[in-house]
């Protein structure tokens, strides 16, 4: 296990231009990055930002001839960007594995989604390793980005390629570093996010942190690819935990009769010892709601229950079934019921100004109330269609005429753009799961989570 003094523990900035870097500036040899999308794809953008020649691979052409073409899918990489850099040569892109040749270091940036058991699904990790595997050679750095279960860089990737008989630190170099984005996130981007690694050997650690050191603004070493696994778990364990705990304060505070939003508030005003967490209809995303999981399955097979995280769980899970109670209680107060009632869900997208819907509780949101006898539309000016259990549904333009003949507006994602006092004004009922309209006041229209 690497050990590293307090000096080498200190954060390293932008490493100057060594003779390991040079071949990487001048094009003799290429930055691979397996996976191009909501990871892979600004990482891409800020290497080459940095001079660093990219080559991307992806299974699927689509992306391919997309960035070939410069024309961006990815929220964060605007396709004016894009198209610059592949023009200058810096970025290209490729469904073929052989080209790994012309790669002296690769990252990982795959996808890790839990089964449906809420188990993890390493296959794809496992199938980048082993076309890495079939081209490994002396001297390549391999860096795995996708987030995972502690342990899977040194259990499953470094036995995979330890069998072409190359020794990792002497002859091949292997790392994790977790991704970081948050997308849509205008303020902290790829480039500005302080990056974690940890390294198999000191030598594996010195070289990526030599090579991200030259593209990131900040890089800082741990010990092993273990804490630097661990790392990104407890960010993400920790939002989930806090997100549990201030629903079901959401919950306390509507049996007191009282704003949780208020509460909150007044909250904030303590400048020290206290940090502001919002209730919603249910976690969503590529992260939070599965990244804890990869940890409490871990640690089942060390025979220890993680008891926070499970709990965490299992109270955001039921957050989209808390909102519809409290939207069919809402509707039963003005002598209205769901089935038969035009509801319409403003927002699908996890997020509020993006256009992802993966685990979006918004989805989830719809498929209860149509199983309840709803007639769902929606609106969302980011997510042009979405498909819940089985049926298309496309978005709807906002208009008074839509909100009139709703029989509730359920704001799910708070999205910027609209005009939620209008919404209220053209609106029958309103119910808020996000605080959209908290700077309306009390309105007998609204209810709020």
């Amino acid at each position: 296990m690497l050990r590293l003094s307090e000096m080498d523990k200190a954060v390293i900035t932008q490493a100057a231009v060594s003779d390991y870097l040079r071949p990487f500036l001048d094009g003799t040899v290429r930055l691979g990055i397996l996976g191009q999308g909501y990871v892979g794809l600004p990482l891409a953008e800020a290497f080459a930002q940095s001079g660093v020649h990219v080559l991307g691979f992806d299974v699927d052409q689509r992306k391919v001839e997309a960035i070939l073409h410069g024309e961006s899918y990815v929220l964060d990489v605007s396709s004016a960007s894009l198209k610059t850099y592949v023009k200058q040569g810096l970025i290209s892109a490729t469904t073929d594995f052989s080209r790994l040749n012309e790669c002296e270091a690769i990252s990982i940036c795959v996808p890790t989604p839990l089964s449906k058991s809420k188990t993890p699904d390493v296959s794809c990790i496992e199938a980048a390793t082993s076309e890495i595997k079939k081209r490994l050679r002396k001297g390549q750095l391999i860096v795995l980005e996708s987030t995972t279960y502690p342990g899977t860089t040194v259990e499953l990737v470094l036995p995979v390629l330890q069998q072409t008989g190359l020794r990792v630190g002497r002859d091949f170099f292997l790392a994790f570093s977790p991704e970081r984005v948050d997308p849509g996130n205008r303020h902290f981007t790829v480039r500005n996010t302080p990056k974690i690694i940890g390294g198999v050997t000191p030598e594996c650690t010195r070289r990526a942190v030599e090579l991200y050191g030259h593209a990131l603004e900040r890089v800082y070493p741990v010990s092993s690819p273990v804490v630097a696994e661990m790392v990104k778990l407890l960010e993400n364990s920790f939002r989930a935990v806090n997100i549990a705990f201030i629903n079901e304060l959401a919950m306390m505070c509507k049996r007191l009769g009282i704003s949780v939003w208020e509460v909150i508030e007044a909250a904030k005003t303590k400048p020290f010892g206290f940090m502001p967490f919002y209730p919603g209809p249910g976690l969503g995303g590529h992260c939070i709601p599965i990244d804890p999981l990869y940890l409490s399955w871990k640690m089942t097979h060390l025979n220890y229950k993680a008891l926070f995280i499970d709990l965490a769980d299992t109270v955001n899970a039921r957050m989209p079934e808390y909102v519809i109670g409290e939207v069919m209680d809402q509707l039963n107060e003005h002598g209205l019921v769901v089935r038969g009632s035009r509801i319409l869900v403003l927002g699908v997208a996890y997020k509020e100004n993006i256009g992802d819907v993966r685990e979006s509780p918004s989805l989830d949101l719809i498929s209860l109330l149509m199983a309840r006898g709803a007639d769902v539309a929606y609106h969302d000016p980011h997510v042009p269609s979405c498909r819940v259990d089985g049926l298309t549904l496309t978005s709807q333009p906002l208009t008074a005429e839509l909100l009139a003949e709703s029989a509730l507006v359920l704001i799910a994602t708070a999205h910027e753009g609209i005009d939620y006092s209008w919404v209220v004004e053209h609106a029958r009922l309103v119910f808020d799961a996000k605080n959209a309209t908290g700077p309306l006041g009390l309105n007998g229209k609204i209810r709020r989570i």
